[in-house]
């Protein structure tokens, strides 16, 4: 048997049946399978807990992590502003918080999508000079001032991150050096300049290493701003907290993190100039809050190794299978979902309906005796599930996706 992640200590159950948002498993998915379920409480804990940890600090979400409407109305309250990374998700951040609260980050930005948010006022963070140059046209062919911020592609990396987004050639932002030049041409140019958005990688679990980056990246939009001459209104700290997905992996101990911030700002030679700081969380905010339900439609045993088959995988739980962003595959936590607390009986691959060896969900994994009809709970379904997968691959209809 291979070991599989924890399973979130939020998730309680009743007569050995999994219990989402207070109603069981098999109730969720008396609708029909496959179907992720989302409980907005488990995310109000979680910004709560973010609050007190950072009090200096605004919450942004990126909605990346997801953006399914009914999630943002729920999350939209609880939040100070909205990340998002195109047009359409520019135009469902529109519809549950205002424009000045939200801002858009994103290489290959089109034209239109820079009108778009000039029109709705949003600020957007420029990835490059050349987008600078066709947001500053879009501007004035529409006659209004726009929000622009500067996406710094820092000269520091964060250390253990799943995924490295600065300290190297990149995509994404501006390079460091480059930021003072690039600042000055827009404020020559009448724009309204918003800042700075540092983002140095995300999925870290190492609180040090965080508050490393953070430090690291206050002391780059200090030197920044005298380089520029202009006191930032907003830094950006972009965010990078990570969730425990597999066997070994601890949460992150934020308040630690929180603590160090909130002295580090202290002491900032920005505070006092009236700059606002924020950090924007998709994956800590919203994963461990969602769990992805599929049944079990077969059980076959070949050469050894025993098969539950399912309604769903890949197609709707990509990341799961081990095909999204890991270089290794290991298992994310999985349950039978009518059995919980009961030992396991053996080892069982979990497999979804297509046609490629990919489609594993659960890959010899230790679960309680499994038989067609049954539930299989994926847990950290809440972020990066359904709109990260190939959905329309093979035919297959969508998983239903449902707000407790």
């Amino acid at each position: 048997m291979k070991p599989t992640g924890p399973l979130p200590p939020e998730f309680a159950a009743q007569s050995g049946e999994l219990m989402i948002a207070g109603a069981s498993a098999s109730s969720w998915a008396a609708a029909g399978t496959p179907v992720f379920v989302y409980d907005p409480a488990i995310v109000a804990a979680r910004v709560a807990r973010f609050r007190a940890a950072f009090p200096a600090v605004d919450l942004h979400y990126a909605i990346k992590a997801n953006p399914l409407p009914a999630w943002l109305d729920a999350l939209a309250p609880m939040v100070d502003g909205l990340d998002v990374a195109s047009g359409g998700e520019l135009e469902k951040a529109l519809a549950v918080k205002p424009a000045g609260a939200i801002s858009f980050a994103g290489p290959g930005k089109r034209d239109d999508e820079l009108a778009a948010a000039i029109r709705a006022g949003a600020t957007i963070n420029l990835e490059s000079e050349g987008e600078a140059r066709r947001a500053l046209d879009a501007a004035g062919r529409l006659g209004i001032v726009p929000r622009l911020a500067v996406r710094v592609n820092p000269d520091v990396e964060l250390k253990g991150s799943g995924m490295k987004m600065g300290g190297r050639a990149s995509p994404f932002g501006v390079d460091a050096e480059r930021v003072p030049a690039l600042v000055r041409s827009l404020r020559a140019a009448g724009a309204d300049w918003r800042g700075f958005h540092i983002y140095a990688g995300s999925q870290a679990l190492d609180a040090e290493a965080i508050v490393a980056t953070q430090a690291a990246t206050l002391a780059l939009a200090e030197r920044l701003a005298e380089e520029t001459g202009w006191v930032p209104p907003v830094v950006n700290l972009g965010g990078g907290f990570g969730v425990p997905y597999f066997a070994g992996d601890r949460p992150v101990d934020v308040e630690r993190i929180g603590s160090a911030l909130t002295a580090a700002i202290g002491g900032s030679t920005l505070t006092p100039a009236g700059t606002r700081f924020a950090i924007e969380l998709g994956r800590w905010l919203v994963a461990e809050a969602g769990i992805y339900l599929t049944r079990v439609v077969d059980v076959k045993d070949s050469r050894g190794e025993r098969f539950a088959v399912c309604d769903g995988g890949l197609n709707h739980q990509l990341a799961a299978s081990g095909n999204f962003g890991t270089v290794v595959r290991r298992n994310y936590p999985v349950a039978v979902a009518g059995r919980m607390g009961e030992a396991a009986a053996g080892s069982v691959s979990v497999v979804g309906p297509l046609c490629t060896p990919l489609d594993r969900l659960g890959d010899q994994v230790g679960l309680p005796p499994v038989a067609a009809g049954d539930l299989v709970a994926v847990f950290l379904a809440g972020a990066y599930g359904a709109s990260a997968s190939p959905a329309g691959f093979l035919g297959h209809p969508p998983a239903r996706e449902v707000v407790g």
